[in-house]
């Protein structure tokens, strides 16, 4: 089901004062990603230039550049007399996906030793914020928080261009999840998974911890492949 176009908007248009402080398409190319990273934006969506440009306040012109960048993103897809959607992932680009996140995921877990003190403590706050998302049964903002647990993940690389990958793949990952039919059911146990992850790090126990994060790709891989393969 899309969002209703409010909901997104509305945080397109009270962001809009900060577009001036950045390139404008770059800024609004990122409020975008924003919407699809925090499921409001869902495959198949249609954006209305013109509703859209008004709530960004911009030109034509700005919108389009920021719609070619996410294009080049693999986050909206141009249909020639259509318009511009949310793009819908195939099963080869969420295992390309997966690939990705266990090379650079994986080398953030290898960094352990290096990251900063903030770095290690962004794993345990995004780990809380989908614990108390669950206890108020928001699935939505468990999503998110798990993303972010990811993101955070990555960031012990402390390399700029890694997070800025992974914040393109994440943005594409919650499409994926899209598929499934229960958030619930396939959040809820990388809930348990994730906190073990973070026990793991803070003791020290990194082999342990990447072995585990291998076998829950592995696990999410599989069950999101699951979705575009079952019967229809």
């Amino acid at each position: 089901m899309t969002a209703a176009p409010e909901a997104w908007l509305s945080r397109i248009a009270a962001a809009r004062d900060d577009l001036d402080r950045s390139s404008t398409a770059a800024r609004v190319a990122d409020l975008l990603r924003d919407q699809i990273t925090a499921g409001l934006l869902v495959p198949g969506a249609r954006l209305p230039e013109e509703e859209l440009g008004k709530a960004a306040g911009v030109s034509r012109n700005t919108l389009r550049e920021a719609f070619r960048m996410l294009v080049k993103e693999r986050l909206l897809v141009h249909e020639f007399n259509r318009g511009v959607f949310v793009r819908t992932l195939t099963p080869e680009d969420v295992t390309d996906i997966y690939r990705a996140r266990r090379i650079l995921e994986g080398e953030g877990l290898r960094n352990v030793p290096a990251a900063t003190p903030e770095a290690l403590a962004r794993l345990d706050a995004a780990v809380t914020a989908g614990e108390k998302a669950a206890a108020a049964g928001d699935w939505p903002e468990v999503a998110t928080a798990d993303l972010q647990f990811h993101k955070a993940i990555a960031a012990l690389c402390g390399s700029s261009r890694v997070d800025e990958m992974v914040r393109h793949l994440l943005a594409e990952l919650r499409l994926a999840f899209h598929q499934m039919a229960s958030p619930r059911d396939f959040h809820a146990p990388y809930l348990e998974r994730n906190r073990k992850l973070v026990t793991l790090v803070q003791r020290g126990e990194l082999e342990a911890a990447e072995r585990e994060l291998n076998d829950y790709l592995n696990t999410a891989q599989a069950q999101l492949l699951q979705t575009y393969h079952r019967e229809p």
